[in-house]
């Protein structure tokens, strides 16, 4: 058995939702990147901390992590001022210090106000950005400044909820400014191109929880993925992704790394037979052994994209072994057997 981990040199993974929950680590995460032989790289569009905060997050929690194994949105943002701008540009910041910081140590000049006559304008995660940041930032748009964003997440993560992320903040100023920003996170490739540039690596894996970051930059990337169900997204979310946020592998947590990568792409299983009519996916167990709880989803998910009918498709269970994988995740039939995914 060649497991995930042993077919690819380089794990580029997303922290929140997919190594941690707010001050948890994931389930076996620890303990499974502890024994992968594979180069880790955490890589995330949060720009509110710098790499060395983020690093000892990490290590607080049990993990090893070292500043150069953190890339962040903040340094991709800082990368692309810096090869479009002189030395000593001035550059306002809607964001945090750390968001600063990297502005400086490419050799820019972070200003907090319009009346500095920026000439663009870079905008990050901050729980204290108010009104006023904003006001500055969409002068500066209009007056022509160039406007890069970190990231453009609708949502952030927290123990208490999805709360607005970055990207609720460049929607006000998108709409205040009719202007659309360069972008450095997932899903744009800037963030794992920089990630990539750390090594020389020959079969690197994305590894996230969010379909339309996570997933989508990889794809954008032109890279694997392994779409994991202890965050954001749901197995209902991969059934129906586009297919520019379809991931190659599904997995309950981090231990599927050292899991057989045959049985977690998506595919048909040994286990299942999928039947596909005008619309509708019937699975149906076989004598052969199910594989792990989500082999149903990985079986019905490839058949829903290679069908690709639409949202109208109807996914029904053929015995009661498929009702109950089907319930597993919320997908469970009606009482007749029959049932729409909605």
């Amino acid at each position: 058995m060649s497991t995930l981990a042993q077919q690819h040199d380089c794990l580029l993974l997303d922290l929140d939702g997919t190594v941690f929950r707010g001050h948890q680590p994931t389930p076996g995460a620890v303990e499974t990147l502890a024994v992968v032989e594979s180069r880790i790289l955490y890589v995330t569009n949060n720009a509110s901390r710098g790499a060395a905060q983020v690093a000892e997050h990490l290590r607080e929690l049990g993990f090893t992590a070292e500043p150069d194994d953190v890339v962040t949105s903040a340094q991709s943002a800082a990368r692309m001022l810096a090869d479009q701008l002189p030395g000593g540009a001035k550059v306002l910041i809607v964001g945090t210090e750390a968001l600063a910081a990297e502005v400086t140590d490419v050799g820019l000049a972070p200003v907090r106000q319009w009346s500095d006559d920026p000439v663009a304008v870079v905008q990050g995660h901050s729980p204290e950005t108010a009104w006023a940041d904003l006001a500055e930032a969409g002068l500066a748009i209009r007056s022509g400044a160039l406007w890069i964003a970190a990231n453009v997440d609708k949502t952030l993560p927290s123990e208490r909820g999805l709360l607005p992320g970055n990207g609720s903040m460049v929607a006000a100023l998108r709409t205040a400014t009719d202007r659309e920003p360069q972008v450095a996170g997932k899903p744009a490739p800037a963030l794992m191109a920089d990630a990539l540039s750390r090594g020389d690596f020959d079969t690197p894996l994305v590894i996230g929880d969010r379909l339309d970051t996570d997933i989508a930059g990889a794809i954008a990337a032109k890279l694997p993925s392994l779409m994991v169900m202890c965050g954001v997204n749901t197995a209902k979310d991969a059934i129906w992704a586009i297919p520019e946020q379809r991931p190659d592998y599904i997995a309950e947590d981090l231990r599927a790394l050292t899991g057989d990568s045959a049985m977690l792409r998506v595919g048909p299983h040994p286990g299942w037979h999928v039947d596909i009519d005008t619309g509708t996916v019937t699975v149906r167990a076989t004598d052969q052994d199910p594989g792990d709880a989500l082999s149903v989803i990985r079986v019905i998910a490839d058949a829903v994209w290679k069908a690709d009918t639409g949202r109208p498709t109807t996914i029904s269970a053929g015995d009661d072994t498929a009702r109950l994988a089907l319930q597993r995740w919320s997908l469970a039939p009606a009482a007749d057997g029959s049932g729409a995914l909605a």
